[in-house]
């Protein structure tokens, strides 16, 4: 999958449709933009060291058997309209109650409803470690994430080049946040282990086709190391897919779609959380 890095070009036409990589790489940096221009990186940095203490993200997916990071997200880029109420205090405490691990708040706005103010709303109802979920472009979302209460936040491989990776990674590091480093191959995979990331998430879908492959945990586990976290991400659709990544080796399950059309979010958590080998 090609690398994306650098923002859209004035007058730039959009995206084949079939391109949602490269699609919600350009909305991230309309959006960081925006927001850029309206509140400078020096004061969001400035919030950011205010922020409270770091909720310990990693050990929270090192707990035994297996983990759960469930997400909240109003909608999806390619199935429209999760809910019509989203409510994201109220459903966080209930994925609170079912025994998630973690949560992960999706902030991308054109593709999946989110804002990044989300984040402060979660981190108040909760006592989880909260992930911003986004295509991370740009050091000011880093910075956001942390001034809003963020413990940890998603870097997609195949959205940067390896450098920006690296240069977003550290400065992650030095917000004093956690990462969950997304891969989609072997190659990947080896990159992220490369950069030194302690939690390696595996995305069954190929942004390519939008295909769901889940032996992709197998196989990508063969190449990582124990210590490192494995998160399976991406087409879990209950306690049986659960049960099948648990045995290929991972050490947490990230699922929204499921648990967002679920009518009982707490107790679809506490059923995936049972499925162990």
């Amino acid at each position: 999958m090609t690398a994306v890095s650098s923002p859209p070009a004035a007058g730039t036409a959009p995206a084949a449709p079939a391109d949602l990589l490269a699609r919600l790489v350009d909305a991230a940096h309309r959006q960081t933009a925006e927001r850029r221009a309206a509140v400078p990186l020096a004061e969001v940095e400035r919030r950011a060291a205010q922020a409270g203490p770091v909720r310990d993200f990693g050990a929270a997916l090192r707990a035994p058997g297996l983990s759960v990071i469930a997400e909240l997200k109003p909608r999806s880029p390619l199935k429209g309209p999760l809910t019509d109420d989203y409510r994201p205090a109220e459903l966080a405490r209930r994925y609170e109650a079912g025994g998630a691990a973690a949560l992960s708040v999706l902030a991308h706005t054109e593709g999946f409803g989110g804002r990044p103010e989300d984040i402060a709303t979660v981190r108040a109802a909760v006592g989880l470690p909260v992930m911003r979920k986004d295509f991370v472009v740009d050091e000011y979302q880093i910075a956001e994430a942390r001034a809003f209460g963020a413990d940890a936040v998603l870097l997609v491989v195949a959205a940067l080049t390896a450098g920006r990776l690296s240069e977003l990674h550290a400065y992650a590091l030095r917000m004093g946040l956690h990462t969950l480093v997304e891969v989609h191959s072997v190659e990947e995979a080896r990159t992220a282990l490369l950069l030194g990331a302690a939690n390696i998430g595996v995305n069954h879908r190929d942004l390519r086709d939008f295909r769901i492959d889940l032996g992709l945990t197998a196989r990508l586990r063969a190449e990582v190391p124990a210590d490192r976290v494995l998160v399976a991400e991406s087409g879990v659709r209950g306690p049986a897919d659960a049960r099948r990544l648990h045995t290929d080796g991972a050490d947490a399950v990230l699922v929204g779609e499921t648990l967002m059309r679920s009518a009982d979010p707490a107790a679809e958590v506490a059923a995936l959380i049972q499925e162990r080998s």
